[in-house]
């Protein structure tokens, strides 16, 4: 049953939770990178609105300056506590001190200043948590009457400059970390916080969700199975609940049924018991693990309905309890777990035979219902009437069964007259279906006016649902076969083109050849246009796992993981039918393609040059200023080939890009080609390579002359050739024998 899974992914809520200690957003604190050395300073990576608010800086000002503040430093600022400040952050420990600090508009304000090393997993400090009180009022006696007036001005300059910073960065706070909806808890004050006896400070470290062992996952397999068995019970309750009340009614005593009715009631509330202990998704998209949160959720949205419908009627009918005609009513509430169905729905959305199956569940179950009332409406007007009365469906039924209903046996409880129960309902189900899908025959009809009215009800609810499932069905067909019916389409329109334009036979076979291959290999999906909308970090990603192949080559060992994802973007996957080129020889080369199966052959004036298969590299060696390459051979599919090709604009985009691996690949692609197609290129290839198969010994004396016995000979000659490329080749100890 697939589900909504919500966000798994372990997040760093440190922020968070300083926001909590804090008591929101509001709260005069910084945050510094504890990382990097002293000479830089620790720089503030993060500042409150409320710091802003209090120095009158704002956070640009602020952002990358040193966490010793040194721009509130003043002439009434004490060097000794400025230098243990220093002293704290050097050696990395905590520090709380009274200073008298500087706002931005020249005021004196006291602080105090505490400063909190913030730890990794790993126990290593990366920042520093500073936070500042303004404690002027509690030092007010002790500063003269000029710098109280002084501090009073201050206070008025700053007091609405920061307003838009404010209203601007409220929820910075949370906002920059992605997680608005945390566990509800009683927050301390900030004084109780920072400056009393506060809970220890959390670490700065990716923290990977606390699941206890007791809690269920929404999306766990065991779930997912328990579900698909409570919608087959709540199913069971729908067909039985009805039926019991309207056909049984009070001989619930001899009824067959109360085992099983007892089963699900149990089924029911385990159910219970495990939506206790059963993760959800929160509004946010988050995944709830909390056992409270997880409590308070299920109280508040279906706690109620599953209560009443797990409610144990049935274990008073086991015990052989009389209860009241009341009862009987009371468990139609079950029917409430229906609801939970209409929840679910989405979740088979993704499976068009499962909704398909539900829809027609749903209908016949609706048929159902009805069929109890036609039931229940028939035998109350049979009772409430006079003996002599028999125009009701039930009577026209017993006499065209020859079974027709006998008074005086209803007055003395006989139970014999009229047709049977199994009779009966199946007309009643008979008449209703045929009433909601239009298509009633007339030998189940209403006569009196309570029958007509309820026909008439039926035959709007009919129309109703006749439109709702049956337009459902329509579109989950069409969905379901809209892939076969893209495929036809094409392929029409293939054909088509081909009439159109008086294709020759030869090249016909070949295009419809092609289309039903590719077709069969991607099923119609193209890969591009799927991933265009993603964005470029998750679709490097994409294609680095579905190009892995290629990009495992030795060719690419060298280049960077930034490299290799700029290089997957620039790959696309191709085909080629057995006999089809992929080059020709003259041809100006595109792209290095890459055989992932199949095999093709390298062809020259009829000639096979080479025979390559699955793991071979074609192209041609690399020249940053020679872009345009033409080949030098024939490349023809032998069999199906799936080949992965890089463009080769694309790879001089990336190469500019990346200038460090440059040189290294164009070193390394001579030595990775199975065949190089460089036009010009096999001729010094087959004579370097026919020296080099050679040794010493087998050099005939004439080839081995030193160049002034050669002079007298012609420049142009083939000895001379051979000559100048041992020359060039790493042999010399050729030229010192």
């Amino acid at each position: 049953m697939p589900v909504m899974k919500g966000l798994l992914a372990p997040q760093n809520t440190f922020l968070d939770t300083i926001a909590t200690r804090f008591d929101g957003t509001h709260s005069n604190f910084i945050l510094a990178n504890a990382q990097v050395s002293k000479a830089q300073g620790f720089p503030i990576v993060y500042c409150s609105d409320g710091f802003c608010e209090l120095t009158g800086f704002s956070r640009a000002e602020v952002m990358q300056k040193s966490c010793a503040c040194k721009f509130l430093y003043g002439p009434e600022s004490s060097e000794t506590i400025i230098l243990s400040i220093d002293d704290a952050l050097d050696e990395r420990k905590d520090f709380k001190e009274e200073i008298m600090f500087y706002k931005k508009a020249a005021s004196l304000f006291w602080c105090l200043l505490e400063i909190v090393p913030i730890k990794n997993e790993k126990g290593d400090v990366v920042l520093f948590l500073a936070s500042f009180k303004d404690i002027t009022d509690n030092k007010a006696k002790a500063i003269p009457e000029g710098k109280r007036e002084e501090r009073r001005q201050g206070r008025l300059k700053t007091g609405s400059s920061f307003s838009s910073t404010r209203l601007r960065s409220s929820t910075v706070l949370y906002h920059i970390s992605g997680h608005l909806h945390k566990c509800i808890s009683p927050l301390l004050s900030s004084n109780q916080n920072v400056f009393g006896d506060p809970p220890a400070l959390p670490e700065y470290k990716v923290a990977d969700a606390k699941k206890s062992k007791f809690i269920l996952l929404h999306f766990s397999t065991f779930k997912a199975g328990w579900d698909w068995l409570i919608l087959l019970a709540t199913f069971y309750v729908a067909v039985t609940v009805p039926y019991n009340v309207c056909f049984i009614g009070d001989d619930d005593l001899t009824r067959s049924t109360t085992v099983s009715d007892i089963a699900v009631e149990i089924l029911f509330i385990i159910d219970i018991v495990f939506s206790f202990r059963t993760t959800y998704v929160s509004k946010s998209g988050q995944v709830i693990f909390s056992a409270r949160l997880i409590c308070i959720h299920y109280m508040t949205t279906w706690f109620i309905i599953d209560l009443v419908a797990a409610l144990p009627f049935d274990l008073l009918y086991a015990f052989k309890v009389s209860v009241v005609s009341v009862v009987h009513l009371l468990k139609t509430v079950r029917l409430l777990r229906l609801l939970r169905l209409l929840q679910k729905m989405d979740r088979y959305s993704q499976h068009s035979t499962v909704v398909l199956t539900l829809l027609m569940s749903m209908f016949a179950l609706l048929a159902h219902w009805m069929a109890c009332i036609w039931y229940v409406i028939g035998k109350k007007e049979m009772e409430a009437n006079a003996y002599s009365w028999d125009i009701g469906w039930l009577h026209e039924l017993g006499k065209r069964l020859e079974s027709p209903y006998d008074p005086q046996g209803e007055v003395n409880g006989t139970g014999l007259s009229g047709p049977s129960l199994r009779s009966v309902y199946i007309a009643s189900l008979y008449f209703t279906l045929s009433s909601l899908t239009s298509v009633g025959f007339g030998n189940v009809s209403a006569n009196t006016d309570a029958e007509k009215i309820f026909s008439i009800c039926t035959m709007l609810i009919g129309a109703l649902m006749h439109a709702l499932v049956f337009g459902n069905v329509t579109a989950i067909i069409q969905r379901m076969y809209s892939r076969w019916s893209q495929y036809h389409t094409r392929t029409k329109d293939l054909k088509d083109f081909i009439r159109v334009h008086h294709l020759p036979q030869g090249l016909k076979q070949r295009m419809l050849e092609y289309f039903q291959t590719t077709w069969s290999v991607n099923n119609g999906i193209d890969s591009n246009e799927l991933l265009k909308d993603f964005p470029d970090e998750l679709r490097s990603d994409i294609t680095m796992h579905l190009n892995k192949e290629i990009l495992e080559l030795s060719l690419f060992a060298s280049a960077s993981r930034g490299c290799l994802r700029s290089l997957s973007l620039h790959i696309k996957t191709t085909f080629c039918a057995p006999g089809e080129y992929l080059l020709r020889q003259g041809d100006a080369l595109q792209a290095i393609f890459f055989v992932c199966s199949g095999s093709m052959e390298v062809l020259k004036d009829g000639m096979v040059l080479a025979i390559l298969g699955k793991g071979d590299l074609i192209g041609a060696n690399m020249s940053i200023d020679d872009r345009v390459i033409k080949t030098n051979a024939d490349v023809k599919a032998l069999t199906y080939c799936d080949l992965q090709c890089i463009n080769l604009s694309g790879l001089y985009e990336v190469l500019d890009l990346y200038p460090e691996y440059t040189s290294r690949f164009v070193q390394d692609i001579q030595l990775d080609l199975t065949y190089n197609l460089r036009e010009g290129h096999e001729r010094h290839v087959s004579d370097v390579k026919h020296l080099h198969s050679y040794t010493w010994k087998q050099w005939p004396v004439t080839l081995l002359m030193s160049p002034v016995q050669v002079e007298g000979k012609n420049s142009s000659s083939p000895l001379l050739h051979i000559q100048r490329c041992i020359q060039s080749s790493p042999l010399p100890s050729l030229w010192q024998i």
